[in-house]
């Protein structure tokens, strides 16, 4: 699809610096766009090769650009330029449409209902009492359990399996091969052997939530597991039964959350971290990646390291740590002058 500057700028609340009926017909990094296109810049050296560039026009943060008009570039001037990209890659690509309707081929209970507006791609089985909303998207080989809901406008990508009972908000978008209510990790010790204790709960997933691929996220044992609304959740990353993950929450790349801990919002868990159950993580709390979390984190909390600790401890720790190999040189050497009955006295 093709747009003017104009068109483009009043799409994103920008100012037109050049030729605001200049047409562009993609977005592009700078050291790859060509005549035609729509770049980027959000610091000095961007804005730099930005100019160097072939892209026709420069999306740039007002603050960043005095002075650059006349050098040959059309510029759209914006509060932020990575929100404003985003925003315009939407635009230029915006996702596919797919018709309404049932595959050819498709298992459905008899007693689901699925709006009339909804795509139930090939090889999907929906089961007794599902609900599909209005203009929700099944891409493919997509199985629902037995009284499970999916909201408007929500997508599941293909191969996403949803346990019976689950609750999938609107505006929801899950990808390839995530499980959705899976059974909880519990078991007792009972005469020797482990024996499975039954996960009756349920799991609920707010509005614009959207959900990577291979994830894993686990029933309620009794109660529910809770996604709040607007969190993103990246791939493979595993919550237990019984987790409650506030609103606009950013869980990050193999991130494992144990059983009935409880989240805040606008929580950011960095990649490959693993939290403990039963735990309360404050609400804009920060966990660094690779970070062991033992303990409860207040709000605003900002913790590192394995165990976690607060982020200026965790690194005077590494500073330490760094210093070990000479500490140990010296003390073996003060070691040797004392064993030769020399006094360590003026070191």
């Amino acid at each position: 699809m093709s747009y003017t500057v104009s068109q483009i700028a009043k799409e994103l609340s920008g100012e037109v610096v050049g030729d605001g009926d200049l047409v562009l017909a993609g977005i592009a990094p700078a050291d790859s766009a060509k005549g035609g296109d729509l770049t980027f810049a959000d610091q000095e050296s961007y804005l730099a090769a930005a100019l160097a560039g072939e892209a026709s026009a420069i999306l740039v943060p007002a603050a960043l650009a005095p002075g650059t008009e006349g050098r040959g570039k059309t510029l759209i001037r914006v509060k932020d330029a990575r929100i404003a990209v985003a925003r315009a890659l939407a635009l230029f690509f915006p996702p596919p449409a797919y018709p309404p309707g049932v595959a050819p081929g498709v298992f459905f209970d008899t007693t689901s209902e699925i709006d009339p507006s909804a795509h139930v791609g090939p090889h999907c089985v929906i089961g007794a009492g599902v609900r599909i909303g209005a203009r929700a998207v099944l891409m493919g080989g997509n199985h629902i359990g037995a009284g499970s809901r999916i909201g408007d406008d929500t997508v599941l990508h293909p191969n996403v399996v949803v346990y019976p009972g689950s609750r999938i908000g609107n505006r929801v978008a899950i990808h390839a091969g995530t499980a959705i209510g899976s059974d909880g990790y519990g078991y007792v010790l009972d005469q020797g052997k482990h024996r499975k204790v039954p996960q009756i709960g349920t799991i609920v997933i707010e509005d614009d939530v959207e959900i990577g691929a291979n994830a894993a996220l686990d029933r309620g044992a009794l109660g529910a597991t809770v996604i709040g609304q607007g969190t993103k959740i990246d791939n493979l990353v595993h919550l237990a039964h019984n987790v409650v993950v506030g609103k606009h929450c950013l869980l990050l790349g193999q991130v494992g959350i144990a059983g009935s801990t409880k989240m805040g919002d606008y929580v950011v868990i960095a990649s490959q971290s693993g939290i403990s159950g039963h735990l309360k993580i404050g609400n804009q709390a920060l966990v660094g990646a690779k970070s062991g979390v033992m303990r409860d984190i207040p709000d605003g909390g900002r913790v590192l390291g394995h165990p976690a600790v607060s982020d200026i401890q965790a690194k005077r720790q590494w500073v330490a740590t760094a210093q070990l190999p000479e500490t140990v040189r010296r003390v073996k050497a003060l070691e040797k002058r004392v064993g030769e009955g020399d006094s360590p006295a003026g070191e």
